[in-house]
């Protein structure tokens, strides 16, 4: 005897199959997270801000109070404009360590708890650290560049390749944004609260 399938059994099938490719779809579109933003160069659409990034990293050749952390888990293209601002810093005898790069949203939740026990109030924590859903390190496009005579490099330099400094209060802190080759670096703000 052959077996045979109903029609019904055989629309089932087809309608998991279904299912299993939109869901396959969507986890492409959008990421683990689910969360969308806008395409980057060709990027996918997604920023997967629960991936971690590194929790400490080799020791700066440079100053030993600090750490120089792999650049894992930022968007592609923030690591690729990484790369040639450390090599131009290189060819002018500067050295950036990243003291701080990307984080997830837990790590970025930790440093805000942080602040606000060593600030004493979430008012105060927020112009040192922010909360996860505003913060350019879960993004992914932050660094934080050590020792201060590097970043002051960086401020200086930086900018003709997308960097910029952001906060008046973190002479460390930097982010990539392609807009600023072109546009400049926007002007400081006092802090992150932006006041």
């Amino acid at each position: 005897m052959v077996p045979t399938t109903s029609p019904s059994s055989r629309r089932t099938a087809i309608s998991v199959l279904v299912a299993l490719g939109l869901v396959g779809a969507a986890m492409v579109t959008l990421g683990a997270t689910g969360v969308a933003v806008k395409a980057v160069n060709g990027q996918a659409l997604a920023v997967l801000e629960e991936v971690p990034g590194p929790e400490s990293g080799p020791t700066c050749a440079v100053d030993k109070r600090y750490v120089d952390e792999d650049t894992f888990g930022m968007r592609p293209d923030v690591i690729e404009a990484w790369n040639a601002l450390r090599a131009k810093a290189k060819a002018q005898n500067i050295t950036l360590c990243v003291n701080d790069g990307k984080r997830s949203r837990s790590q970025q939740q930790r440093e805000f708890d942080k602040a606000v026990e060593r600030f004493g109030s979430v008012e105060q924590a927020k112009k040192w650290a922010l909360q996860p859903e505003t913060s350019m390190h879960v993004k992914g496009i932050a660094v934080d560049i050590q020792p201060l005579n590097s970043a002051a490099w960086v401020d200086k330099n930086g900018g003709a390749l997308g960097w910029c400094r952001r906060y008046d209060n973190e002479k460390w802190h930097f982010e990539y944004d392609p807009a600023y080759k072109t546009n400049g670096c926007p002007a400081l703000l006092p802090s992150a609260t932006g006041n």
